[in-house]
């Protein structure tokens, strides 16, 4: 096992199975934190001028323990887990095909390499950056039916299908559904260095250490993932911007732009807006993809186990089979000779 890369080793299924595994499990035990963060991004400083607002958007939230409270408050603790059902299958359809892709790409580039050796920073951002953006194509309308749902009240809040036919019956039709693309699409950047960072920083780190501890691999998801948030974080808030609601100043005009929504906010609430929410979303990048890289990476190892057992049932088998032909031959020699 040593010297081969887990692409040589576990199969581009495998290896989005044990993605798409950590991260809905990573995601359900901080999904709190995403409620959190989304209702801080897609709020807006009020002016005097504006409309009353109604439902959720009357609430306004100084920070992420107030969110929680006035959540609590508001819908009870079942409030922090609205949306929760299409959220994690959103996770889950997102990260598989990131991982999938992400692996198929990086073992079409090695094999392609004359010279054996990891892929450079460019190299692995570049191939994170078409893993992602593959996935989000194929996944984007679950998110924007999950931004709908966290940021619906208690009396407007709806199933994942009637919130996707209200968005298809109240914007773009069915193009609606990927309102956000291509903000979604620049975001591809976001895992691309989260990915990149965490492959750089394990060759540093953990230099030629194929599985790594729980705790170290916690330790670089956290570390890859904070990089990543920061550097993105006004795009995420543009992002979230787009696919939820227009604010009501806005008269129920939606943005067509992330570049649009951008400016909304900066006019609005000047250039920290564009950092709004970046507690909460710090927070649960650090938990998630702690969580989520370190069952990756058990997932990973049971994989390389599991596969290991059936190539040797299967030798068995063979051999078994090439036993008893070999015995039969035997058996039968005779009598031709004969």
């Amino acid at each position: 096992m040593a010297g081969q890369s887990k692409e040589a080793l576990i199969p581009p299924w495998g290896l989005a199975v044990a993605g798409a595994t950590g991260a809905v499990i990573a995601n359900a035990i901080v999904y709190p934190l995403d409620i959190v963060k989304t209702r801080l991004q897609v709020q807006v400083k009020r002016n005097p001028s504006d409309p009353a607002p109604t439902g959720v958007d009357a609430t306004h939230y100084t920070s992420t323990w107030d969110a929680i409270s006035k959540i609590v408050a508001d819908d009870g603790l079942i409030g922090l887990y609205a949306g929760m059902n299409g959220a994690l299958i959103g996770v889950a359809s997102t990260n598989f095909a990131y991982f999938y892709w992400y692996s198929v790409v990086r073992t079409l580039y090695l094999s392609s390499q004359k010279v054996p050796g990891p892929p450079s920073t460019a190299v692995e951002l570049s191939l994170g950056a078409v893993a992602g953006a593959v996935a989000q194509i194929f996944t984007i309308p679950v998110a924007v039916v999950t931004t709908r749902q966290q940021t619906q009240g208690k009396g407007e809040r709806k199933g994942m299908i009637d919130t996707a036919k209200d968005v298809i019956d109240s914007e773009d039709g069915w193009s609606g559904l990927w309102r956000g693309l291509k903000a979604s699409l620049v975001l591809v950047v976001n895992p691309a260095i989260t990915y990149g960072a965490y492959q750089r920083l394990r060759e540093v780190m953990f230099p030629g250490k194929l599985n790594l501890r729980p705790w170290e691999a916690f330790l670089l998801g956290a570390m890859s993932k904070s990089l990543a948030t920061i550097a993105t974080q006004p795009l995420i808030v543009a992002k979230v911007g787009l696919q939820s609601k227009p604010p009501p100043s806005r008269g129920g005009k939606p943005f067509k732009s992330f570049i649009e929504v951008m400016q909304f906010i900066v006019h609005n609430e000047g250039w920290l807006g564009l950092f709004k929410g970046i507690a909460p979303q710090i927070s649960k990048g650090l938990i998630v993809q702690g969580l989520l890289m370190m069952t990756k990476e058990r997932m990973e190892l049971l994989f390389i186990v599991l596969f290991r057992y059936l190539k040797k049932m299967r030798s068995e088998q063979l051999q078994k089979a090439a036993d008893l032909a070999a015995s039969k031959a035997k058996q039968v020699l005779p009598l031709v000779t004969k």
